[in-house]
């Protein structure tokens, strides 16, 4: 599952939704100062290990950026999941909630002055949008890949660590190249061209449990071009017993109208 920033800027800004999601564009970033030792080897294959109980796709997960929240839960087993995201600040944002149980898919999508919109105001019905698998693949937003379980792209992510030592026990902090890892969902092609030399070393603090495995990570990034200063946070929780998400209530859901499929081509 990929949390793409460009197929959510897509709907927003194809309907010119409300302002305050928009950012504006103000000036450069310059190049993060390196922290800590060089990369300790044993700390850096405990931090690549701990990302491999996500692809069994059992789990909780939460996200956060600083114009999106977000959470969820992956249940690989029943070939289930579900992810709810806001986007933007109160008083102008949208709200997404999508249900996925085997070949079918359900979106609720909801937002301040949605009705108002040209082009969103059919989507505003307070109700689920089942969803057409036959026209949602290769949708980002809408499409689920059960073969890419993980939101955030923690594995990518983690590869793409510069230096690392383990401050304490179960916390590892360093530096990570953004360059090296634009195929995580949770960074985003923006960030790193709007950074960048400054992507190719920024802070980041992960956290473990008890097995070793990856609770949460961090990474600051600092204000450049159309990216606010912000922290990029990902947890994980509930490994190996996440519920299995349920499908909606059946007065509850309407057929996808053509309109949906439209704006996130």
């Amino acid at each position: 599952m990929r949390i793409r920033r460009s197929s959510v800027t897509v709907l927003v800004s194809a309907a010119l939704l409300v302002p305050g999601i928009a950012a504006c564009e103000p000036g450069g970033a310059k190049p993060v100062a390196s922290q800590g030792p060089a990369t300790s080897t044993d700390a850096k294959a405990a931090l690549l290990a701990s990302t491999l109980e996500i692809a069994k796709g059992n789990f909780s997960f939460a996200i956060s950026s600083d114009s999106t929240r977000g959470e969820g839960v992956v249940h690989l087993p029943s070939r289930s999941a579900r992810m709810k995201m806001t986007f933007g600040a109160a008083g102008s944002s949208m709200a997404m909630d999508m249900i996925y149980i085997g070949t079918d898919g359900w979106a609720k999508i909801e937002g301040d002055g949605l009705e108002a919109v040209p082009g969103l105001g059919l989507l505003a019905t307070g109700k689920y949008h089942h969803l057409d698998k036959s026209r949602i693949e290769g949708l980002a937003l809408l499409d689920f890949d059960f073969e890419d379980v993980d939101p955030a792209g923690a594995a990518a992510l983690t590869q793409a660590v510069v230096d690392v030592r383990e401050t304490t026990d179960d916390v590892f902090t360093g530096n990570i190249d953004l360059t090296k890892a634009t195929d995580a969902s949770l960074v985003g092609g923006s960030i790193v061209k709007d950074l960048g030399p400054a992507a190719a070393k920024l802070p980041f603090e992960a956290k473990v449990d008890a097995q070793g495995r990856l609770t949460q990570l961090t990474i600051k990034v600092p204000a450049a071009g159309a990216t606010a200063a912000q922290e990029l946070q990902v947890s994980y929780s509930d490994y190996g017993a996440a519920p299995a998400p349920k499908a909606p209530p059946a007065d509850q859901v309407v057929e996808a109208p053509a309109e949906l499929y439209e704006l996130l081509k």
